[in-house]
């Protein structure tokens, strides 16, 4: 029996059975969809919300917190947030110029430095700020308190990370730019400061604004330096609030809070992202 022909006189090719690649994919999306939803309202469903409502939603409290959950814990942790990456940027800079110098001892202490204070955990650094160093200098005091001390801990934590960033940052400036400033006559120096650095930063700006979201978590750990009530943060204000009430939702008010600024923060950094990206292309 011969097989039916096209015009052309050749076979037809007889029709696959069964779904092609792009109706799998849909159907796999569907699938895992289904799952996700129904994952979902069994977990709503098997909820004891009256319970939680009870625990973590009493208007009430919440009430009370206000306006000094703004005014002061809020403004306490902006404050240690802005202080710390702000030495944290500093010393970065410094780490990261001497990781690149070409002097040997700068690079072996740059490199001891960051693998050191990122493999430590922020707690042991807060605990060192505020045990160790009054024991080793007892006749020092830290410059603004707890403040001081504060934007010294998560300092010495992010420039540990800042000081990777920026380097990676110079080192993301084409060789080329060195070159051209030298010949224009610009010392290394003074070539570095007005023409990679500023060109770095471009590049960083959005590793940078991560790490500040990062530092503004971290300032909780205020708490094991022992602070007054005037310098509370967020996460102190919470959890003193939460047990002379009994009641947790003084806890679920500071973490709103905090997503009050993070999630503006974030959403910079992707948009900033997003722009470098577009730069590039």
């Amino acid at each position: 029996m011969s097989h039916p022909t096209d015009t052309a006189g050749s076979a037809v090719a007889p029709r696959r059975k069964g779904l092609t690649r792009r109706g799998r994919r849909r159907l796999s999306r569907g699938a895992q969809y289904t799952v996700f939803v129904a994952a979902v309202i069994a977990l709503a469903v098997s909820a004891d919300w009256g319970r939680l409502r009870n625990q973590f939603a009493q208007t009430a409290i919440a009430r009370q917190m206000f306006p000094d959950v703004i005014v002061l814990a809020l403004k306490n942790t902006v404050l240690y947030t802005l202080s710390g990456f702000v030495v944290g940027l500093v010393l970065g800079m410094v780490i990261a110029l001497m990781r690149l110098s070409s002097v040997g001892p700068y690079r072996w202490v740059a490199g001891v430095y960051i693998e050191i204070f990122r493999g430590l955990p922020a707690l042991l650094i807060f605990i060192f700020v505020g045990v160790a160093v009054p024991l080793a200098f007892p006749g020092m005091e830290i410059v603004g308190g707890t403040y001081g001390k504060v934007a010294l801990a998560l300092g010495l934590v992010s420039a540990a990370y800042m000081a990777e960033t920026i380097r990676a940052g110079i080192q993301a400036v084409p060789r080329g730019q060195m070159e051209a400033a030298r010949s224009l006559g610009f010392s290394p120096t003074r070539a570095m400061v007005s023409i990679i650095i500023p060109q770095a930063f471009r590049i960083i700006l959005p590793p940078l604004t991560n790490e500040l979201v990062l530092l503004f978590k971290d300032s909780s750990m205020v708490l094991f330096l022992g602070v007054t009530l005037e310098e509370r943060e967020l996460s102190k204000f919470g959890r003193d609030l939460a047990s002379q009430t009994a009641n947790s939702t003084p806890i679920l008010v500071a973490g709103l809070c905090y997503l009050l600024v993070t999630i503006p923060l974030g959403f910079l950094v992707r948009r900033m992202e997003a722009k470098a990206q577009e730069a590039v292309k």
